[in-house]
């Protein structure tokens, strides 16, 4: 963020996440793989590494989770209650510490820690630590600018869909390289599948496998789930390094979850759906460094839609679209058109487009878990149509049939989103959109002309197109792009077989999206390199090439 308060210069420093070196440089952090010069045989409290997330102008969420005892593992309950001594200082030698304290943690929160630390500095470089014992924990954080910041711009991560069992997470590694201001994760931070279930390419292979051993459907299920997660080295880094805005899409939960159950849940196997949803959200606020019900307290609520402001240059609103819609219907049911019928609920739609309209932002972003821009696919081959559908990927689409289980499946709701919109005048919409595993750059259309855009980003790991079909990158997927863009006037771009992270960078002229593509998601060391380009400049709603 570029504002008044110039961003702190970063010295090359050590830092010990989770017993791991790794040095903090110029806007990026760099893996030193160095050990901890404690003996192997120590017990370490903090295994789990820290994170900051939701940053505002006067404040941001601090998380850690410590480990006491050796027996006090994740999801065990058990470990008595502890203290962690939790300090934040403007420079990172810690000579200038502006706030600290003592947080009390035990079994029953699953001994995490999270902290929503106020009275700081608008568009200010912060360092944090979590001390235990002779254990330290820590990373680098930033606060947004003020309301009013002439901010000239903005760098964001843009990620989602990274799943444990199918590949390792080179790219959140890959989002150092890029000088950002923070990452916006838009769902699927996390899987709830057993070993061997939609893990690498149409056979499901488990490049890793996921813990506990078998889907997630209890508390102490997903708090494990959460822990593994939060041991992957490259995630660790990220969070570290950066602040992270998220919000869940369906896998944090079950798959294609809506208030009333989901896809895939079996009651009869796996007890009752609410006791369920509930176990998820829980473990989810405990172990996320988000607000959820306004607060930072683990139990304050579970509404995780919010807004964030960065200087007049833009806000971010960040949807929940799982938790309020109706149940899904297929394309050829007649409920489709009913009026009445939502994905975000009659709260989070009004207050999704009072904000549209009002927002004194030039560029209004939507953190939308899934697309928004209508899409019709392509017929394939019968063989490979079978073998799409013996899947659960979210791409799955009939000949000339909409997916509905994003906004396709919603439309008269979608129109009137679009029409407010185009009612309040407002330009400079981007919807930031994840779920589909692939990467696009649409034109929001209303009666044919752009009221909006739309950018979305690619998977982290979790399978596109040519995985499921078992085909070489860049052979089917090529003709089925071309088909998608003749029968979609308002697709600017799209790659259906590439695995990676995007950029998205701001100004006041223009709005530019990176799409950035790993070598091989089975390879922790894996490179990225460039894919795509697109830019929007302001006040034209037109995805154009760069």
């Amino acid at each position: 963020m570029r504002t008044g308060t110039p961003r702190a210069p970063l010295t090359r420093r050590d830092v010990v996440v989770s017993g791991v070196g790794f040095t903090v440089g110029a806007g990026a952090v760099v893996a030193t793989l160095r050990p901890s010069p404690a003996p192997a045989s120590r017990h370490r409290h903090f295994q789990h590494g820290a994170a900051s997330g939701d940053p505002v102008a006067d404040g941001v969420v601090l998380w850690t989770r410590v480990t006491p005892t050796p027996d006090a593992s994740p999801g065990s309950g058990r470990g008595a209650p502890t203290e962690v001594d939790w300090e934040v200082a403007a420079d990172e030698d810690f000579t200038d510490v502006v706030a600290a304290g003592v947080a009390r943690t035990d079994a029953r929160r699953d001994h995490t820690v999270k902290l929503d630390v106020r009275a700081l500095q608008p568009a200010t470089t912060y360092w944090y630590r979590f001390r235990h014992g002779p254990d330290t924990v820590g990373g680098r954080t930033r606060t947004a600018p003020a309301e009013d910041d002439d901010v000239q711009r903005l760098r964001l991560g843009v990620v989602c869909c990274a799943n444990w069992q199918a590949g390792y997470f080179a790219a959140y590694r890959h989002l150092l390289d890029h000088d950002l201001d923070a990452v916006v994760h838009l769902g699927d931070y996390l899987y709830e599948y057993q070993p061997g279930k939609y893990s690498h390419g149409p056979d499901w292979t488990d490049v890793r496998r996921h813990d506990p051993p078998h889907e997630t459907v209890s508390l102490e299920d997903y708090r494990r789930r959460h822990a593994q997660y939060k041991t992957d080295p490259d995630l660790q880094r990220l969070h570290a390094a950066l602040p992270m805005v998220a919000t869940w899409d369906d896998h944090e939960i079950a798959d294609g979850w809506y208030p009333g159950g989901a896809f895939e849940h079996q009651r009869f196997t796996e007890g009752p759906w609410d006791r369920r949803k509930r176990a998820a959200m829980r473990a989810y606020d405990e172990w996320m460094p988000v607000r959820l019900g306004g607060t930072a307290r683990v139990g304050d609520g579970t509404r995780i839609y919010r807004r964030f402001r960065f200087g007049r240059l833009a806000d971010l609103s960040m949807l929940d679209l799982r938790g309020y819609r109706d149940e899904r219907v297929e394309a050829d049911d007649p409920r489709l058109a009913d009026a009445a019928r939502s994905l975000t609920g009659a709260d989070q739609e009004a207050w999704l487009v009072e904000g549209l309209a009002t927002s004194g932002a030039r560029w209004r972003l939507v953190g939308n878990p899934v697309m928004v821009a209508p899409m019709l696919m392509p017929p394939r081959p019968r063989g490979q149509e079978l073998a799409l559908r013996r899947t659960t990927d979210p791409m799955t689409w009939g000949p000339a049939e909409p997916n509905t289980d994003t906004w396709d499946g919603y439309p008269v709701e979608r129109r009137r989103v679009l029409e407010r919109i185009k009612e309040a005048g407002v330009n400079d919409v981007v919807f930031l959109s994840g779920d589909v595993h692939t990467a696009w750059a649409n034109e929001v259309e209303l009666d044919g002309a752009p009221v909006a855009t739309e950018l979305v980003c690619s998977s982290v790991t979790s399978n596109n197109v040519d995985d499921f079909m078992g085909t070489k990158p860049r052979t089917v997927s090529l003709a089925m792009e071309e088909a998608i863009v003749r029968m979609n006037p308002h697709v600017r771009f799209v790659n259906l077989d590439d695995h990676g992270y995007s950029v998205l960078e701001l100004t006041p002229d223009e709005a530019r999206m990176e799409w950035h593509a790993v070598s091989d998601r089975t390879d922790p060391d894996a490179s990225s390199r460039l894919l795509a380009t697109r830019r929007v400049p302001a006040g034209t709603n037109r995805v154009l090439p760069t």
